[in-house]
């Protein structure tokens, strides 16, 4: 193969000896197994560019695209920033050309918001930032969210209502469909908004939308709360039966996934002889012990266990 470049790969691996060492054909848009040669991929697509850059000034002057669009963005990242401190050839202005060019830049950021969707965008996605930095929610997720609001504001949604409701009710649309555990008092607590108004705003984008919620696993919050609570291994692995046993017998129908997953972590310690109080488990879940101890006498009814 002439021009071959080796790239890591993290995941792939060479399905007949098992070897990580891959090699990329970007001739030919094969991945090769270094180690017995197999074709381990064919027909890949290059998406780099298909020019030669030695310097950062060459890989500047030849670039023909930019940064992708981002919906996070109220401009989708497509707008320019005047410069206040240099030139176009990168030397420094006189503070009389500092002052001019700083009152020309504050005027054009003006300019891009004067109209009231713009406005509306801006604040909505500095919410959106915000919330998602405080919940450490991912970029696709969050660039998800921005798309459904912006939807929503296309659909004259906003108007009378709460922005920030409504940026909080796009996040929550966005982690129920990517199926990340996040419950609906946890967006309350960090957008300062009632979460009864978050529920009404999510109730309202689903429906104007038709959109179709996957429903929440159990599982999933098994993970979260055991992470939390420094549960071992052993009693998660438990846990994560006791749920898969309780939905084959259809015994987790109509209840709330974090008091099944809390439920089922304190009866897998109860199990594997490891103390952990339903206290603790309800600081972590943040639900009540009332409610742990409801699933739990759910949870082992309906799969015949016992403590003894």
């Amino acid at each position: 193969m002439s021009r071959m470049t080796e790239q890591a790969v993290t995941q792939a691996t060479c399905s007949e000896c098992e070897s990580t060492n891959l090699v990329r054909d970007v001739i030919n848009g094969e991945s090769v197994c270094g180690d017995c040669g197999l074709v381990v991929q064919e027909n890949l697509l290059d998406r780099g560019a298909e020019w030669k850059a030695f310097t950062a000034q060459e890989e500047q002057s030849r670039a023909r695209a930019g940064a992708p669009t981002k919906y996070s963005h109220y401009d989708k990242g497509l707008s320019t920033v005047i410069r206040v401190d240099r030139d176009a050839f990168g030397r420094p202005l006189s503070a009389k050309t500092r002052h001019q060019m700083w009152r020309l830049r504050r005027w054009h950021i003006r300019s891009r918001v004067h109209a009231s969707q713009s406005r509306n965008l801006s604040q909505a996605m500095n919410e959106l930032q915000l919330l998602s930095d405080k919940l450490n929610i991912a970029p696709s997720i969050q660039e998800m969210a921005a798309v459904i609001y912006r939807k929503a504001l296309n659909k004259d949604l906003v108007r009378g209502r709460n922005i920030a409701a409504l940026v909080a009710g796009s996040l929550y649309v966005a982690c129920r469909s990517a199926k990340i555990p996040r419950t609906l008092k946890e967006f309350a607590e960090v957008s300062l908004r009632d979460q009864k108004e978050i529920a009404r705003a999510y109730r309202l984008i689903v429906y104007t939308l038709k959109m179709r919620m996957p429903i929440d696993n159990p599982i999933d919050y098994v993970t979260k709360i055991a992470e939390k609570a420094k549960i071992s291994c052993d009693v998660e692995g438990r846990a994560i039966g006791i749920i898969r046993d309780a939905r084959r017998k259809r015994g987790t129908i109509g209840k709330d996934p974090t008091g099944l997953a809390a439920a089922a972590l304190y009866i897998a310690s109860r199990i594997k002889k490891q103390k952990i109080t339903q206290s603790r488990l309800a600081e972590v879940a943040d639900i009540t012990e009332v409610t742990i101890r409801n699933r739990t006498k759910d949870l082992m009814k309906n799969l015949n266990l016992s403590f003894n």
